[in-house]
């Protein structure tokens, strides 16, 4: 099975408690992000995958969650790394159409009914501080 990274980006509006989605070209919700490229640290991933799925500039924070899976499908074994955001500047724009179908701010609640996986709901996954350090 070949390796695979994946980063996503939890970018939440604090005063309203929404969090940005992304709808896929398979029409699943998710956080935006995407594969790691080769010779890439998950924080270059990190940027680059949200600029070109949301025209955003952002600033990595924290580890938040790391997971596994096997695709047996695509034959990969990935590792999924989602990252609080401290901070995004910029507007908001679909910059691969062909990718990515809409952008939208949803309530933690809204989110958690796409995205199953985080147990305790995002939003108490957005508590937990873990640690990544690139060297």
């Amino acid at each position: 099975m070949k390796r695979v990274d994946v980063v996503y980006a939890a970018i939440c509006k604090e005063e309203t408690d929404e969090i940005l989605m992304v709808q896929n070209e398979n029409m699943i919700w998710t956080l935006p992000g995407g594969a790691v490229e080769q010779n890439e640290t998950l924080e270059q991933a990190l940027i680059r995958e949200v600029y070109e799925e949301t025209n955003l500039q952002v600033e990595m924070g924290t580890l938040i969650d790391v997971r596994e899976k096997f695709f047996e499908d695509r034959n990969h074994h990935a590792l999924l790394f989602t990252f609080k955001v401290k901070a995004y500047s910029g507007e908001i724009v679909v910059n691969f159409p062909d990718e990515i179908q809409q952008i939208k701010w949803m309530s933690f609640e809204e989110a958690d009914q796409h995205m199953t996986y985080y147990l305790n709901g995002i939003a108490s996954t957005l508590d937990f501080d873990g640690l990544y350090i690139s060297q």
